[in-house]
């Protein structure tokens, strides 16, 4: 089975496979300075609440932001589950064609998501991972990733407004009934929550229309939005057909078709 890991600032999300099916996945809080011993107790722990054993690993793929915990990872692969892990790095084949004016600046889980929704949904599309920052990438129609933008996460946003407004405070995130909010709470969860998605439904039709723009004859003509993380449902449920497509597992998916692809070499 292939053990699959996103390190991202906020999350780590784990999956394991069986052939192109996800048998189980995992999340767990992103802490930079824990080390291999640790991180290998904690998975396999998470492995066997599902009945599955160390030497049921048989192969290991990572993608990551944060470099302290890469290394850490790789070691806690090599040492619990004897394997050396495929980490998503410059020069591994990704099998996508990246058109920013510096590839290596591209994040390892937006590559990873691009591949994951050209296979899946074809181009052209827009890809939106909700994380720690919300992402935004732009895919053609001939599958290049074109480049994209990074907004605050929901969560960043919103702290930063608890912090610095001294009268304001933490309040649920989830969308009011209405826009106009009657009391502070509403009014707060308005702005909060409206207002992102308004951000999200602002950046994705600029997005369409350059796409649309650049699309080269003979090229698919509909552009498909595919969300994952974990705002996704909320906007999906939201807004009026803006998300075509809401993938949870969109991420380890790509890893997976990644590792496979470098299989074949």
């Amino acid at each position: 089975m292939l053990l699959a890991v996103d390190i991202g600032n906020t999350n780590v999300v784990l999956g394991i496979f069986e052939g192109e099916t996800v048998k189980a996945s995992w999340r767990m809080q992103t802490e930079r300075r824990r080390m291999p011993d640790e991180l290998g107790l904690i998975i396999t722990g998470f492995l066997a609440n599902r009945g599955y054993r160390p030497e049921d690993i048989t192969a290991a793929v990572i993608s990551s932001v944060v470099p302290p915990l890469t290394l850490a990872f790789e070691e806690m692969v090599e040492r619990y589950f004897g394997r050396t892990a495929l980490t998503v790095e410059p020069g591994i084949l990704t099998g996508v064609a990246v058109r920013y004016e510096n590839p290596k600046e591209v994040g390892a889980d937006r590559i990873v998501n691009a591949l994951g929704a050209l296979h899946y949904y074809g181009g052209p599309a827009v890809v939106i991972d909700f994380g720690t920052a919300t992402t935004f990438d732009a895919l053609s129609g001939s599958g290049e990733y074109l480049g994209g933008a990074i907004a605050p996460g929901i969560n960043i946003a919103a702290e930063a407004l608890f912090q610095v407004a001294s009268r304001l405070f933490r309040v649920e995130l989830t969308p009011p009934q209405q826009a106009i909010g009657r009391n502070t709470v509403t009014s707060m969860q308005s702005g909060i929550m409206f207002g992102y998605i308004g951000l999200v439904e602002g950046l994705v039709n600029r997005f369409k229309a350059e796409l649309t723009a650049l699309a080269r004859p003979g090229e698919r003509e509909e552009i498909k939005v595919i969300a994952t993380g974990g705002l996704g449902d909320v906007v999906a449920r939201n807004t009026t057909g803006l998300i075509d497509v809401v993938d949870q597992d969109l991420t380890l998916q790509g890893l997976r078709l990644i590792y496979e692809l470098n299989q074949k070499q």
